[in-house]
Protein backbone atom coordinates (compact mmCIF):
# COMPACT_ATOMS: atom_id res chain seq x y z
CA UNK A 1 0.00 0.00 0.00
CA UNK A 2 2.95 2.22 0.49
CA UNK A 3 3.99 1.65 -3.16
CA UNK A 4 0.56 2.24 -4.09
CA UNK A 5 0.15 6.01 -2.72
CA UNK A 6 3.95 6.78 -3.68
CA UNK A 7 2.92 5.63 -7.15
CA UNK A 8 -0.13 7.68 -7.46
CA UNK A 9 1.60 10.68 -6.03
CA UNK A 10 4.81 10.17 -8.43
CA UNK A 11 2.18 9.71 -11.33
CA UNK A 12 -0.04 12.77 -9.90
CA UNK A 13 3.55 15.33 -9.47
CA UNK A 14 4.89 14.08 -12.87
CA UNK A 15 5.56 16.87 -15.73
CA UNK A 16 4.52 15.29 -18.87
CA UNK A 17 1.32 16.22 -20.10
CA UNK A 18 -0.19 15.68 -23.86
CA UNK A 19 1.00 18.61 -26.17
CA UNK A 20 -0.12 17.69 -29.47
CA UNK A 21 -1.98 19.91 -31.46
CA UNK A 22 -5.79 19.04 -31.70
CA UNK A 23 -6.86 19.17 -35.76
CA UNK A 24 -9.18 21.23 -37.23
CA UNK A 25 -12.92 21.29 -36.55
CA UNK A 26 -14.64 21.07 -39.42
CA UNK A 27 -18.19 20.16 -38.60
CA UNK A 28 -19.96 20.32 -35.05
CA UNK A 29 -23.38 19.28 -33.79
CA UNK A 30 -24.10 20.41 -30.25
CA UNK A 31 -21.09 19.44 -28.26
CA UNK A 32 -19.90 17.12 -30.90
CA UNK A 33 -17.67 17.91 -32.90
CA UNK A 34 -15.64 16.25 -35.94
CA UNK A 35 -12.11 16.90 -36.61
CA UNK A 36 -10.62 16.15 -39.77
CA UNK A 37 -6.54 14.44 -39.73
CA UNK A 38 -6.73 15.47 -43.55
CA UNK A 39 -4.69 13.77 -46.25
CA UNK A 40 -5.51 14.63 -49.72
CA UNK A 41 -9.13 15.10 -51.14
CA UNK A 42 -8.41 12.02 -53.17
CA UNK A 43 -7.84 10.00 -49.84
CA UNK A 44 -10.38 7.48 -48.63
CA UNK A 45 -12.31 9.15 -45.62
CA UNK A 46 -12.92 7.02 -42.92
CA UNK A 47 -15.36 8.69 -40.07
CA UNK A 48 -13.74 7.58 -36.21
CA UNK A 49 -16.23 6.45 -34.05
CA UNK A 50 -14.82 5.97 -30.26
CA UNK A 51 -16.70 4.94 -27.31
CA UNK A 52 -18.87 7.51 -25.39
CA UNK A 53 -16.98 7.16 -22.46
CA UNK A 54 -13.30 7.07 -22.63
CA UNK A 55 -11.92 9.75 -25.00
CA UNK A 56 -10.68 9.62 -28.55
CA UNK A 57 -7.25 10.81 -27.63
CA UNK A 58 -5.92 7.64 -26.93
CA UNK A 59 -6.14 7.00 -30.54
CA UNK A 60 -3.51 9.90 -30.69
CA UNK A 61 -1.62 9.77 -27.73
CA UNK A 62 1.26 11.43 -29.33
CA UNK A 63 3.29 11.56 -31.67
CA UNK A 64 4.88 8.30 -32.26
CA UNK A 65 1.33 6.62 -30.78
CA UNK A 66 -1.03 7.81 -32.98
CA UNK A 67 -3.21 5.57 -35.18
CA UNK A 68 -5.37 8.46 -36.98
CA UNK A 69 -1.80 10.40 -38.00
CA UNK A 70 -0.56 6.56 -38.86
CA UNK A 71 -3.65 6.49 -41.22
CA UNK A 72 -3.28 10.10 -42.41
CA UNK A 73 0.79 9.13 -43.67
CA UNK A 74 -0.73 5.90 -45.34
CA UNK A 75 -3.31 7.73 -48.07
CA UNK A 76 -6.30 7.81 -45.91
CA UNK A 77 -7.98 10.38 -44.44
CA UNK A 78 -9.79 9.93 -40.77
CA UNK A 79 -12.17 12.32 -39.74
CA UNK A 80 -12.43 11.58 -36.06
CA UNK A 81 -15.73 11.70 -33.80
CA UNK A 82 -15.20 14.06 -30.41
CA UNK A 83 -18.48 13.30 -28.67
CA UNK A 84 -17.59 15.86 -25.92
CA UNK A 85 -19.35 16.19 -22.71
CA UNK A 86 -23.33 15.92 -22.39
CA UNK A 87 -25.29 18.98 -22.48
CA UNK A 88 -28.09 19.39 -20.50
CA UNK A 89 -30.11 18.75 -24.01
CA UNK A 90 -27.89 15.58 -24.41
CA UNK A 91 -28.36 14.15 -21.37
CA UNK A 92 -31.37 13.46 -22.63
CA UNK A 93 -30.50 11.68 -24.94
CA UNK A 94 -30.79 7.30 -26.08
CA UNK A 95 -28.64 5.53 -28.52
CA UNK A 96 -30.97 6.25 -31.24
CA UNK A 97 -29.82 9.77 -31.07
CA UNK A 98 -26.30 9.19 -30.96
CA UNK A 99 -26.76 6.86 -34.25
CA UNK A 100 -28.57 9.96 -35.58
CA UNK A 101 -25.53 12.17 -35.21
CA UNK A 102 -23.61 9.32 -36.49
CA UNK A 103 -25.86 9.49 -39.85
CA UNK A 104 -25.52 12.95 -40.07
CA UNK A 105 -21.53 13.28 -39.61
CA UNK A 106 -21.48 10.91 -42.12
CA UNK A 107 -23.58 12.46 -44.43
CA UNK A 108 -20.95 15.45 -43.87
CA UNK A 109 -18.09 12.97 -44.57
CA UNK A 110 -19.70 11.64 -48.08
CA UNK A 111 -20.24 15.50 -49.17
CA UNK A 112 -16.38 15.64 -49.02
CA UNK A 113 -15.81 13.19 -50.19
CA UNK A 114 -14.95 11.59 -53.66
CA UNK A 115 -14.32 8.12 -52.95
CA UNK A 116 -17.51 6.62 -50.72
CA UNK A 117 -16.25 6.43 -46.93
CA UNK A 118 -15.48 3.68 -44.62
CA UNK A 119 -16.45 4.02 -41.48
CA UNK A 120 -14.28 2.32 -38.14
CA UNK A 121 -15.49 1.91 -34.32
CA UNK A 122 -13.45 1.36 -31.19
CA UNK A 123 -14.99 -0.40 -27.98
CA UNK A 124 -18.18 0.97 -27.68
CA UNK A 125 -17.62 2.92 -30.69
CA UNK A 126 -17.71 0.03 -32.87
CA UNK A 127 -21.06 -1.01 -31.47
CA UNK A 128 -22.88 1.95 -32.70
CA UNK A 129 -21.13 1.72 -35.67
CA UNK A 130 -22.86 -1.52 -36.63
CA UNK A 131 -25.68 0.26 -35.81
CA UNK A 132 -24.76 2.75 -38.17
CA UNK A 133 -23.66 0.06 -41.10
CA UNK A 134 -27.30 -1.53 -40.64
CA UNK A 135 -28.98 1.78 -41.68
CA UNK A 136 -26.75 3.57 -43.99
CA UNK A 137 -25.15 0.56 -45.45
CA UNK A 138 -25.79 1.81 -49.07
CA UNK A 139 -23.26 4.74 -47.73
CA UNK A 140 -20.30 2.71 -46.31
CA UNK A 141 -17.73 1.46 -49.04
CA UNK A 142 -16.40 -0.58 -45.74
CA UNK A 143 -16.78 -1.13 -41.67
CA UNK A 144 -13.67 -1.85 -39.05
CA UNK A 145 -14.37 -3.05 -35.90
CA UNK A 146 -11.95 -2.70 -33.20
CA UNK A 147 -12.77 -4.55 -30.08
CA UNK A 148 -16.61 -3.77 -30.60
CA UNK A 149 -18.78 -5.90 -28.12
CA UNK A 150 -22.21 -7.21 -29.52
CA UNK A 151 -22.89 -10.74 -27.21
CA UNK A 152 -22.90 -9.56 -23.51
CA UNK A 153 -23.83 -13.42 -22.84
CA UNK A 154 -20.84 -14.96 -24.49
CA UNK A 155 -18.22 -14.57 -21.37
CA UNK A 156 -19.79 -12.72 -17.97
CA UNK A 157 -16.84 -13.46 -16.58
CA UNK A 158 -15.10 -10.33 -14.47
CA UNK A 159 -18.44 -8.64 -15.18
CA UNK A 160 -20.15 -9.84 -11.78
CA UNK A 161 -19.88 -6.67 -10.23
CA UNK A 162 -21.40 -4.98 -12.90
CA UNK A 163 -24.17 -7.22 -13.83
CA UNK A 164 -25.43 -7.27 -10.22
CA UNK A 165 -25.29 -3.63 -9.80
CA UNK A 166 -26.49 -2.72 -13.40
CA UNK A 167 -30.00 -2.14 -12.60
CA UNK A 168 -29.22 0.10 -9.55
CA UNK A 169 -26.86 2.07 -11.55
CA UNK A 170 -29.58 2.62 -13.91
CA UNK A 171 -31.74 3.96 -11.27
CA UNK A 172 -29.39 6.48 -10.39
CA UNK A 173 -28.94 7.43 -13.92
CA UNK A 174 -32.39 8.12 -14.35
CA UNK A 175 -32.18 10.05 -11.26
CA UNK A 176 -29.10 12.36 -11.99
CA UNK A 177 -29.58 12.37 -15.58
CA UNK A 178 -26.67 11.07 -16.35
CA UNK A 179 -23.47 8.32 -15.09
CA UNK A 180 -21.27 10.04 -13.33
CA UNK A 181 -17.74 9.17 -14.53
CA UNK A 182 -16.75 8.19 -11.02
CA UNK A 183 -18.98 5.09 -11.12
CA UNK A 184 -17.93 3.90 -14.75
CA UNK A 185 -14.32 4.41 -13.48
CA UNK A 186 -15.39 1.79 -10.26
CA UNK A 187 -17.27 -0.20 -12.54
CA UNK A 188 -13.62 -0.46 -15.25
CA UNK A 189 -12.03 -0.93 -11.53
CA UNK A 190 -14.11 -4.05 -10.58
CA UNK A 191 -12.73 -5.86 -13.30
CA UNK A 192 -9.57 -6.01 -12.00
CA UNK A 193 -9.44 -4.32 -8.18
CA UNK A 194 -5.86 -5.43 -8.03
CA UNK A 195 -4.88 -3.39 -11.22
CA UNK A 196 -4.01 -0.18 -9.27
CA UNK A 197 -1.85 -1.66 -7.27
CA UNK A 198 0.36 -3.77 -9.63
CA UNK A 199 0.52 -0.75 -12.25
CA UNK A 200 1.38 2.40 -9.91
CA UNK A 201 4.24 -0.21 -8.73
CA UNK A 202 5.67 -0.66 -11.21
CA UNK A 203 5.48 3.07 -12.12
CA UNK A 204 7.27 3.67 -8.87
CA UNK A 205 10.11 1.75 -10.51
CA UNK A 206 10.21 3.24 -14.04
CA UNK A 207 12.89 6.19 -14.98
CA UNK A 208 11.13 8.67 -14.52
CA UNK A 209 12.77 10.91 -17.16
CA UNK A 210 12.31 7.98 -19.37
CA UNK A 211 9.98 6.74 -22.54
CA UNK A 212 8.05 4.53 -21.06
CA UNK A 213 6.99 6.79 -17.37
CA UNK A 214 5.91 9.57 -20.03
CA UNK A 215 3.61 6.99 -21.83
CA UNK A 216 2.46 5.93 -18.91
CA UNK A 217 0.72 9.34 -17.78
CA UNK A 218 0.19 9.73 -21.16
CA UNK A 219 -2.29 6.71 -21.01
CA UNK A 220 -2.98 7.26 -17.55
CA UNK A 221 -4.18 10.65 -17.92
CA UNK A 222 -6.50 9.55 -20.79
CA UNK A 223 -7.88 6.81 -18.31
CA UNK A 224 -9.19 8.98 -15.91
CA UNK A 225 -11.04 11.92 -18.29
CA UNK A 226 -13.86 10.44 -19.37
CA UNK A 227 -16.77 11.85 -20.00
CA UNK A 228 -20.80 11.15 -17.91
CA UNK A 229 -23.16 9.01 -19.57
CA UNK A 230 -26.32 10.57 -20.64
CA UNK A 231 -29.20 8.99 -18.87
CA UNK A 232 -30.88 6.84 -21.12
CA UNK A 233 -27.92 5.71 -22.53
CA UNK A 234 -26.77 4.31 -19.34
CA UNK A 235 -30.25 2.82 -19.15
CA UNK A 236 -29.90 1.16 -22.63
CA UNK A 237 -25.95 -0.29 -22.12
CA UNK A 238 -26.23 -1.29 -18.25
CA UNK A 239 -30.07 -3.09 -18.79
CA UNK A 240 -30.58 -3.69 -22.16
CA UNK A 241 -26.95 -4.86 -23.52
CA UNK A 242 -24.77 -6.37 -20.12
CA UNK A 243 -28.71 -7.13 -18.25
CA UNK A 244 -31.00 -8.64 -21.70
CA UNK A 245 -28.05 -8.81 -24.24
CA UNK A 246 -30.63 -7.26 -26.70
CA UNK A 247 -27.58 -7.22 -29.56
CA UNK A 248 -26.38 -10.67 -29.29
CA UNK A 249 -30.30 -11.55 -29.31
CA UNK A 250 -30.68 -9.60 -32.63
CA UNK A 251 -33.50 -7.35 -30.82
CA UNK A 252 -31.46 -4.24 -29.88
CA UNK A 253 -33.90 -1.56 -32.22
CA UNK A 254 -32.36 1.49 -32.92
CA UNK A 255 -35.36 4.65 -34.77
CA UNK A 256 -37.52 1.30 -34.68
CA UNK A 257 -35.13 -0.88 -36.43
CA UNK A 258 -33.85 -3.76 -35.38
CA UNK A 259 -29.97 -4.21 -35.61
CA UNK A 260 -29.31 -7.40 -37.42
CA UNK A 261 -25.34 -8.02 -38.10
CA UNK A 262 -26.14 -10.94 -40.72
CA UNK A 263 -28.25 -8.76 -43.02
CA UNK A 264 -25.51 -5.95 -43.39
CA UNK A 265 -24.03 -6.35 -46.25
CA UNK A 266 -21.33 -3.76 -46.08
CA UNK A 267 -17.65 -5.46 -46.19
CA UNK A 268 -16.61 -5.67 -42.40
CA UNK A 269 -12.96 -6.36 -40.82
CA UNK A 270 -13.61 -7.32 -36.95
CA UNK A 271 -9.81 -7.59 -35.09
CA UNK A 272 -10.33 -9.02 -32.07
CA UNK A 273 -8.11 -8.61 -29.00
CA UNK A 274 -6.82 -12.03 -27.37
CA UNK A 275 -5.75 -10.23 -24.03
CA UNK A 276 -9.13 -8.16 -23.39
CA UNK A 277 -10.51 -7.54 -19.97
CA UNK A 278 -12.75 -4.80 -20.55
CA UNK A 279 -14.17 -6.67 -24.38
CA UNK A 280 -14.63 -10.46 -23.56
CA UNK A 281 -13.06 -11.99 -27.28
CA UNK A 282 -15.82 -13.97 -27.66
CA UNK A 283 -18.09 -10.91 -27.04
CA UNK A 284 -16.54 -9.21 -30.04
CA UNK A 285 -16.17 -12.40 -31.88
CA UNK A 286 -19.95 -12.48 -31.91
CA UNK A 287 -19.80 -9.97 -34.90
CA UNK A 288 -17.39 -12.70 -37.13
CA UNK A 289 -19.66 -15.66 -36.22
CA UNK A 290 -20.63 -17.34 -39.44
CA UNK A 291 -24.21 -17.80 -38.95
CA UNK A 292 -25.43 -14.73 -36.97
CA UNK A 293 -22.30 -12.39 -37.44
CA UNK A 294 -21.47 -9.97 -40.21
CA UNK A 295 -22.49 -11.02 -44.09
CA UNK A 296 -19.02 -10.12 -45.55
CA UNK A 297 -16.50 -10.59 -42.41
CA UNK A 298 -12.66 -10.69 -42.36
CA UNK A 299 -11.54 -12.07 -38.56
CA UNK A 300 -8.45 -10.91 -37.41
CA UNK A 301 -7.32 -12.20 -33.85
CA UNK A 302 -4.56 -10.18 -32.28
CA UNK A 303 -2.50 -11.27 -29.39
CA UNK A 304 -2.66 -7.95 -27.81
CA UNK A 305 -5.43 -5.81 -25.25
CA UNK A 306 -8.11 -3.66 -25.11
CA UNK A 307 -5.80 -0.50 -24.98
CA UNK A 308 -2.67 -2.08 -25.95
CA UNK A 309 -4.54 -2.59 -29.87
CA UNK A 310 -3.90 1.09 -30.43
CA UNK A 311 -0.87 2.00 -28.06
CA UNK A 312 1.48 -0.94 -27.69
CA UNK A 313 4.84 -1.58 -28.92
CA UNK A 314 3.86 -3.92 -31.17
CA UNK A 315 0.16 -2.07 -32.31
CA UNK A 316 1.44 -0.84 -35.14
CA UNK A 317 2.86 -4.52 -36.53
CA UNK A 318 -0.07 -6.35 -35.20
CA UNK A 319 -3.50 -3.91 -35.77
CA UNK A 320 -2.81 -0.76 -37.67
CA UNK A 321 -0.56 -2.12 -40.82
CA UNK A 322 -3.60 -5.08 -41.35
CA UNK A 323 -6.30 -2.69 -40.49
CA UNK A 324 -4.39 0.24 -43.29
CA UNK A 325 -4.39 -2.29 -45.66
CA UNK A 326 -7.76 -3.71 -45.47
CA UNK A 327 -9.19 0.15 -45.41
CA UNK A 328 -7.07 1.00 -48.45
CA UNK A 329 -8.34 -2.84 -50.33
CA UNK A 330 -11.76 -0.39 -50.02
Amino acid sequence: MDRLAAGVLAYRNHPVHRTLETPPTVWREGNTRLLDYGAGDDSLAVLVVPSLINRWEVLDLSEHKSLLRFMATQGLRPYLVDWGTPDDGERRFDLTAYVARLERALAFVTKRSRLTPAVMGYCMGGTLAVALAARQSQRMAGLALLAAPWDFEADRSGHAFLLSAGPMLAQLADTAGELPVDILQTLFWSLDPWLAVKKFSRFLGMDQQGDSAREFVLLEDWLNDGAPLAGPVARECLVGWYGENLPGRGEWSVGGMRIVPSEIVTPALVMIPSGDRIVPPLSAAALADPERGLAKVTRVDLPLGHIGMVVSGRARELCWDPLVAWLQAR
